[in-house]
């Protein structure tokens, strides 16, 4: 069997490897405007996506192997295995890191016409990251988060989301004021209100999913224009947020087809 020769790239400078270890903070990927993504599959989706590459540091076996998309002014680095491990935030990627910028649409506030989940307050990086993913999964459009909702560009979130984020707008913006200028319907979870099993849930609209163990948050309150719930028939107190949320959007779209 024929083995392609390894790629001669330039190995990773000690002052770019510096750079990657601060993007693990959220004060310096907002003030680079940039962020990592890590692992083959999350980085391969992100070459085939919009989203602009600024680095790409894989190994030399996974750059001999793929052929890499050059995107402008893209630096390539190739490192060891054990060179990503200390660099990155995921022990096990054995394969490829990347950079890259962050789109606008992050930046600024949605407008009145964008519609989809309203996330309040979720914290857990896993919750994010899978929220991103079940709405991928139900072409669910957008995401609007509070300011105190973890970070999309969080490597936990990246992670979770399976590479969902290259598909799935995610806007972060105070929920009061946006929520004050929308003309869609909109609904929140709760665990006393109306069974969804039950209730016509409007397609578009809002719905409202709020902290796991806060709830829906007293600035936001008001202007939720239904309750609903999803029922429970054991003993536990709550739901997990990502599992209320997949549950919302498979009756949500269950009932518009």
């Amino acid at each position: 069997m024929c083995v392609a020769p390894l790629v001669p790239f330039q190995r990773l400078p000690s002052k770019q490897a510096k750079f990657i270890k601060s993007l693990h903070l959220k004060k310096y990927r907002q003030q680079e405007k940039v962020f990592i993504v890590e692992g083959a599959k999350n980085v391969l989706l992100l070459l085939a996506s919009h989203y602009t590459v600024r680095m790409i540091v894989g190994t030399p076996v996974f750059l001999a192997t793929h052929d890499i998309p050059r995107q402008g002014d893209t630096a390539i680095f190739q490192a060891k295995e054990d060179t990503l491990a200390s660099i990155g935030t995921l022990t096990t990627n054995k394969a490829v890191l990347a950079v890259a910028q962050m789109p606008a649409h992050t930046l600024s506030a949605p407008t009145g016409d964008i519609w989809g989940l309203v996330l309040d307050n979720i914290r857990d990086p896993g919750n994010l990251g899978t929220m991103v993913r079940i709405a991928d999964w139900y072409n669910i459009p957008a995401l609007i988060c509070s300011p105190s909702t973890v970070d999309l560009y969080n490597p936990k979130v990246l992670h979770a989301s399976m590479g969902s984020f290259t598909r799935v707008q995610v806007y972060y913006t105070p929920l009061a004021t946006f929520l004050s200028n929308t003309s869609w319907p909109i609904l929140g979870t709760f665990t006393t209100g109306d069974n969804i099993h039950c209730t016509s849930l409007p397609f578009p609209g809002l719905i409202v999913v709020g902290n796991e163990s806060q709830g829906i948050s007293p600035d936001v309150l008001p202007y939720i224009q239904q309750r609903i719930s999803i029922p429970r028939y054991g003993q536990a107190e709550s739901l997990n947020a990502a599992v209320a949320a997949a549950i919302v959007c498979d009756h949500w779209q269950r009932q518009r087809r």
